[in-house]
């Protein structure tokens, strides 16, 4: 890989304005080397609005819009693509009309593992419209991709490679994801969200494949492992009650297997509390949000990293973690090769600031 550096600016729109997608926004109209052309809307109640109003900041004179047909007009050079699901004719109209796209949606890491069919149909609006496509964000992303690459270059044998994830989840105000989506509060003898597992499998699966083989170990499986912890007393979080003995932590590991033995594995704690009696048994050594990497080779790494930031500043912080790593891929996702583009297909992503 070599490094580039943007020398032209980049007509970006910015595609769903919830929490990620409006610090994106922000970061499009502020950035040197981009300018704000358009922004995609899902709700009815937002079309017309101002950009800079919309995301916080003075108007800007760029209205949003709710059509795609809106935003390929527009002739932008690239779409930030943040909605919360894929609309495949949407995101294959703009390829083949010739815009490039940054996603956070975690399908395209790794194409060899992508649906066939939504592969096929990518890859043909992509030849089309001689256009490149590229998702990234902090996991998977940065913590999946990005960080274990620079970690591994300095080794020159890898036993294992380990990501732990962790996220405390009880001071999220969000019933239906916490107790409808996460299964906090259900009941154990139900086992594991069988939906969790094959989210974190779609995830992180892909990310940790193109990682094995770009330093030539490519897995022979990738296992799914998922644990639960149980709440040894009543916890009153921000988004309800979690009972007694009902799930208040869960524990999951994707492992990508190689001889027979793990070499590489994702493996996230979320919680909304602490107090839990495991099904494993094990001590899940539960802390603040963040990750920990470590590499188990001839140079072994204990890397810990955590959010320096006071618990009123948390949630303001967050949506960066997501947003920023896609906005700075903007112009090397346009100088890329028409296609999928992967982590290893770009050059070091090296951000521009104002």
């Amino acid at each position: 890989m070599s490094v580039q550096k943007s020398v032209k600016q980049r007509r970006v729109v910015q595609w769903a304005t919830g929490n990620v997608g409006l610090r994106a926004l922000q970061h499009v109209i502020r950035h040197p080397d981009l300018e704000l052309v358009g922004v995609w809307v899902h709700s009815k109640n937002k079309i017309g609005q101002d950009a800079g109003v919309l995301c916080g900041l003075p108007p800007t004179g760029v209205k949003a819009v709710g059509r795609v047909e809106d935003v390929i007009a527009l002739k932008p050079d690239c779409v930030l693509y943040m909605p919360h699901e894929l609309k495949l004719d949407d995101l294959c109209g703009l390829l083949a009309a010739g815009i490039n796209v940054v996603t956070t949606l975690p399908v395209l890491q790794y194409p060899p593992l992508m649906n066939p069919e939504l592969r096929s149909r990518i890859e043909d609006a992509c030849r089309k419209g001689n256009s490149s496509i590229h998702g990234t964000g902090s996991s998977p992303g940065f913590a999946t991709e990005a960080l274990p690459i620079v970690l591994t270059s300095i080794q020159r044998r890898l036993d294992k490679l380990s990501i732990y994830e962790y996220a405390p989840c009880e001071t999220r105000n969000s019933p239906e994801m916490l107790f409808g989506v996460m299964g906090f509060g259900a009941d154990p003898s139900r086992g594991p969200s069988q939906a969790i597992a094959a989210h974190m499998k779609e995830s992180f699966g892909g990310t940790l494949s193109l990682v094995a083989d770009a330093v030539g170990l490519k897995f022979d499986a990738i296992e799914v492992k998922s644990n639960l912890g149980i709440a040894r007393n009543e916890v009153t979080i921000a988004a309800g009650v979690v009972p007694a003995g009902t799930i208040a932590a869960t524990r999951t590991a994707i492992i990508g297997m190689r001889k027979g033995k793990p070499l590489m594995q994702m493996v996230a704690t979320w919680f909304v509390s602490t107090d839990v009696e495991t099904d494993d048994g094990m001590d899940w050594q539960f802390r603040e949000s963040g990750w920990r990497m470590v590499v188990e080779g001839d140079c072994p790494l204990d890397v810990n990293i955590r959010f320096p930031v006071e618990p009123e500043n948390y949630a303001a912080m967050t949506p960066g973690l997501t947003a920023n790593r896609p906005v700075n891929a903007i112009p090397f996702v346009c100088d890329a090769a028409p296609g999928i583009r992967t982590t290893f297909d770009l050059p070091y992503i090296i951000p521009q600031f104002v």
